[in-house]
């Protein structure tokens, strides 16, 4: 068994050569970002050549100032497009990033502008994957947001199965690697069972952050409480609960027929945990969409004493707007809200007071940076440990506080 160790670490060890130089190919809609993982993954590698960090640092396109290739996507008034690359992918570790989910753009049809859908955007992805097939050495995606990925289960055979097929798709072109973030139910994958797919976490990121900007913040059971809005999120708060060590809480639906002549029953959500009175809490759902899960949800946990509240997710889509938060920070309900930078978010919500933007740049660059020299990314996936090391760390600045008074 020691044998066996000895044998992974060493082979944990190894540094490999590059697959290839790196090309990013950023979709239209979030090349700011994009550009922003193009610097840190820039720096990154420059100050490895500067100090010899690595074997294979002098390895043709290792280091390079500018990782993005040309491309631009074409877009006629009948609404069909095309995508065009100003240079060649041959031998090239491609990465193509993508925000589905986007809605800052638009095009001008026959009959008036259109604003670019999530199928548009998927639409312009199998372009961009077709463009590269055949000449790059290999093919990744990083697509945050899964397209169509809360239809993770069939209801009725009546219904359509998109993200299956989506994923599906992407496999049969090609595609070596899918990186998607806190999917909405990581079982999508079974549609694809031998397609390279990772899943990273936004947890560490958006906890860091939280204690960084709310310095208030206590992670002890005494003081803080994590909260699920129904029962579909309990498995997503379990996780937060446990590398937190803080007590979990959920609500959960109770539908009663007998006052519903219709048919249709009558929901309520009931609190089922344990005293939240002068509490803060951690309300933790996997995105924001309209907005009215974390309103009934801020509001039923501010009658029952809770102090502060702050509602983390990975995705704030906010598609009825801003006004419900706005009500719940205005009466203070709700202390913060805090959602990664992953997706497209309008200057409107970034000027939002209550509003707080979760970096994930370095991150996404790392992952790039990982999967380009065939590391393990299995810690980078698994943010449990650093989670970890990061309360230990709060902890004994606590300590060393209490000795200091």
């Amino acid at each position: 068994m020691s044998d066996l160790i000895d044998s992974s670490a060493k082979k944990s060890s190894l540094a490999l050569e590059p697959f290839g130089p790196i090309g990013i190919i950023g979709h239209t809609a979030n090349k700011d970002f994009v550009n922003k993982v193009n610097s840190v993954l820039s720096e990154k590698r420059a100050n490895r050549v500067e100090k010899n960090a690595h074997p294979y640092v002098h390895s043709p396109g290792y280091a390079r100032k500018d990782y993005i290739f040309e491309s631009e996507l074409v877009r006629f008034q009948t609404g069909e497009g095309k995508f065009v690359m100003g240079e060649s992918s041959r031998g090239h570790d491609i990465f193509i990033i993508t925000d589905v989910i986007s809605h800052n753009l638009k095009f001008d049809l026959v009959v008036g502008d259109h604003t670019i859908s999530p199928d548009d955007h998927y639409r312009d992805l199998i372009r961009m994957v077709s463009c590269c097939m055949g000449k790059a050495r290999r093919v990744n995606v990083i697509m945050p947001f899964v397209y169509e990925g809360r239809r993770e289960k069939l209801d009725s055979h009546r219904e359509s199965y998109d993200c299956a097929e989506m994923l599906q798709s992407l496999y049969n072109l090609g595609v070596s690697k899918l990186i998607m973030f806190d999917p909405h139910d990581a079982r999508i994958a079974n549609a694809v069972p031998l397609m390279d797919i990772e899943m990273p976490q936004c947890r560490f990121k958006i906890i860091s952050t939280l204690l960084e900007r709310f310095g208030s913040v206590k992670l002890d059971s005494e003081s803080t409480v994590v909260v699920s809005p129904d029962e579909t999120g309990a498995a997503r708060a379990i996780q937060y609960a446990s590398v937190l060590n803080l007590p979990l809480n959920i609500f959960y639906r109770v539908r009663d027929y007998s006052e519903s002549p219709s048919g249709s029953p009558v929901k309520t959500f009931n609190f089922l945990g344990d005293d939240v009175t002068g509490k803060d809490v951690l309300l933790i759902d996997d995105m924001i969409n309209s907005g009215e899960t974390m309103y009934r949800t801020a509001k039923q946990l501010h009658e029952l004493g809770a102090k502060d509240i702050y509602c983390l997710a990975p995705f704030g889509l906010f598609t009825d707007g801003l006004k419900l938060f706005d009500e719940l920070y205005n009466k203070e309900i709700i202390k913060g809200v805090l959602c990664s930078n992953l997706i497209y978010r309008s200057e409107e919500l970034l000027s939002r007071p209550w509003y707080v933007d979760v970096d994930m740049v370095p991150y996404v660059a790392r992952i790039i940076d990982a999967i380009n020299m065939d590391e393990s990314v299995y810690d980078l996936i698994n943010s449990t440990n650093r989670i970890e090391e990061m309360t230990k760390q709060i902890r004994l600045g606590e300590i060393f506080d209490l000795f200091n008074e």
